[in-house]
């Protein structure tokens, strides 16, 4: 652990990160800190995972009634087919180019489709939600000082312009039950009564804007490696069976999300013989967690066969990652066909452009051949 000269502290291994996300006394309310920051959401409300017990323990628990068990534990199964026929589609498109660019062409399309088909967002709507979804990305690591305003100014529409269509389809659903998550929540009377529209919106926005950057970067990253580890790469094509361990190694060894920027907590607390004044910001390595060697053996060895795999990759505690599952089994249909329609794949450029954002890592782009070009 090391505090830093604006007086946070970074704490980068695995028991401490593991001890502070599951501490109840740290906060995940910005409101909490004792220095101003910005909120995450850009003035628009705020999503569950920026809030703490008992409000998020509520949402969280509204949302997932259905998204996954033990209320709706068919939802990842169900979306089997749905999940393969998008890949297939998306690979059909690539697959008899010389060069493509697995970024624009495959991963950055894909969990944007899937999200649309499991919110309900009516089929003519989701071009749209593809080019909004793709301008806040191209937003969000935007230098003001170097990159064109036009880059931050579509970035800035487009969150207005999805908030608003977001709106307009949760009135639409009111008192029209239906099968997407929008319609269910809108129509949801459970134990703990019914979600307001704008904790509906911000739901729903959570899982386009976070779930879509969490995706893109997972299955990117996950392609990479592979190419770099070309017998694994083989292995996949024989052993359709490995993703399973292999995603859940890729989530420890190169984690869509490497760091979670803050936390806070409600009063002095004391972390590796450290005391950590109230109110200060602690930022959590979660990528320098799951390669520590006094948990895992031979950490930096990307091994789809390793055992006793509690990585970090998806968080831990109230807020580990409620997306999870269907994260875990995109990322697993996605990888699988690539490798087996791919003809000889390889990379164009190592390494690659990369995001310059140090919580979300992952390639801007990643150009490979194919074939005999």
């Amino acid at each position: 652990m090391a505090r830093q000269d604006d007086g946070s502290y970074v704490i980068s291994t695995y028991r401490e990160i593991t001890d502070i996300l599951n501490d109840p006394h740290l906060s995940s309310d910005v409101r909490n800190l004792s220095g101003p920051m910005p909120s995450a959401e850009g003035g628009a409300p705020s999503s569950f995972i920026h809030m703490d017990s008992p409000e998020h323990d509520r949402l969280r628990r509204m949302a997932t009634r259905h998204f996954g068990p033990p209320h709706t534990p068919g939802l990842v199964t169900g979306l089997e087919g749905f999940l393969t026929a998008a890949v297939g589609s998306l690979v059909d498109d690539v697959a008899g180019r010389e060069q493509i660019d697995v970024v624009d062409d495959f991963a950055l399309p894909f969990p944007v489709t899937v999200i649309c088909h499991l919110l309900g967002v009516p089929r003519e709507d989701e071009p749209r939600f593809h080019l909004w979804v793709h301008d806040i990305m191209n937003s969000v690591d935007c230098n003001p000082e170097t990159d064109p305003k036009e880059r931050l100014d579509k970035g800035v529409q487009a969150r207005k312009d999805l908030l608003q269509c977001l709106v307009e389809l949760v009135e639409q659903r009111h008192g029209r039950p239906g099968d997407g998550l929008l319609a269910r929540l809108a129509n949801d009377d459970g134990p703990d009564g019914r979600m307001a529209d704008a904790e509906i919106v911000a739901t729903a926005k959570l899982l386009l804007i976070a779930g879509n950057e969490t995706i893109v970067n997972l299955i990117t990253n996950g392609m990479l490696t592979l190419l770099r580890h070309p017998q694994v790469l083989q292995r996949l094509r024989d052993e359709p069976d490995l993703v399973v361990p292999l995603v859940e190694e890729l989530l420890r060894y190169e984690p869509p999300v490497q760091i979670i920027p803050w936390r806070v907590a409600y009063s002095d607390i004391t972390v590796a013989d450290t005391v950590i004044p109230r109110g200060s910001q602690i930022m959590l390595m979660l990528a320098s967690g799951s390669r520590d060697p006094k948990r895992f053996h031979e950490p930096d060895r990307f091994d789809p066969d390793r055992r006793d795999n509690q990585h970090l990759g998806f968080g831990s505690g109230i807020h580990l990652c409620f997306g999870g599952p269907l994260a875990r089994r995109e990322t697993q249909i996605a990888l699988t066909g690539l490798v087996r329609r791919l003809d000889r794949p390889r990379l164009v450029a190592d390494p690659p452009p990369y995001r310059p954002s140090p919580v979300l890592r992952g390639p801007i782009h990643l150009d490979i051949k194919q074939g005999d070009g």
